[in-house]
């Protein structure tokens, strides 16, 4: 089934678009089971889980960390993440870029933009990113933005969240042309995503089946 899944999801996804396989809660046979297809790109949400999950697995699978990160928990992430796409706040980027120069390592970062309406997600607001890029972090790369659309169903606000976070990140482009991954999309909005330059999607039941409950 994760096979065919992820078969399904190559035959409409561009070539230059990078397919991200969120694996939270899902036991480690799965994820071998979508290596053995062909993925190598995974997403993990928790800490704790992303720690035991990457020596489990092959050394050539590429971690996206997603979830909200506590500053706390870096050294569970860091050390094996190709790339952070949640860092949603100026108190967590600092504690990054930190990290990254105590272990003379340079992080690669999305910054992520409060989209949707609601009050409980994370994020940075418009004003705080462009702050955020004027100043200089030797410990940390940012390479572009991630953004979670508005849960609804709703496809006009969905669009409307998908053509901000677009907007802000190629009026930024215009002044910091390293910024060229936008993460956005997720199992049920991908397709719109796609329309509004995402180069980065974050499918997980699409490709796993509905996720175990959280343990």
């Amino acid at each position: 089934m994760i096979k065919d899944n992820l078969s399904a999801i190559y035959s409409e996804l561009p070539s230059a678009v990078k397919l991200v396989a969120v694996s939270k809660f899902h036991p480690v046979a799965e994820l071998q089971e979508a290596y053995a297809a062909g993925q190598r790109l995974f997403g993990e949400n928790r800490p704790q889980e992303l720690a035991a999950k990457v020596p489990q697995l092959p050394d050539d699978i590429q971690w996206h960390f997603i979830g909200h990160l506590q500053t706390n928990k870096l050294k569970l992430v860091l050390p094996y993440a190709a790339l952070v796409e949640s860092v949603d706040s100026v108190h967590l980027l600092e504690a990054v870029d930190r990290w990254g120069r105590e272990n003379g390592r340079i992080i690669p970062i999305l910054l992520e933009l409060h989209l949707g309406a609601e009050e409980s997600k994370q994020g940075l607001t418009e004003a705080e990113i462009r702050q955020v890029l004027a100043r200089d972090w030797p410990g940390v790369s940012i390479r572009g933005l991630m953004g979670m659309a508005t849960h609804t169903e709703d496809e006009t606000l969905i669009r409307a969240d998908f053509a901000r976070i677009s907007a802000l990140q190629q009026s930024l482009r215009q002044q910091y042309p390293g910024l060229t991954e936008l993460s956005i999309g997720m199992s049920g909005d991908w397709r719109i995503a796609l329309e509004y330059g995402a180069t980065l999607v974050r499918i997980g039941t699409a490709i796993f089946g509905p996720r175990p409950l959280s343990r």
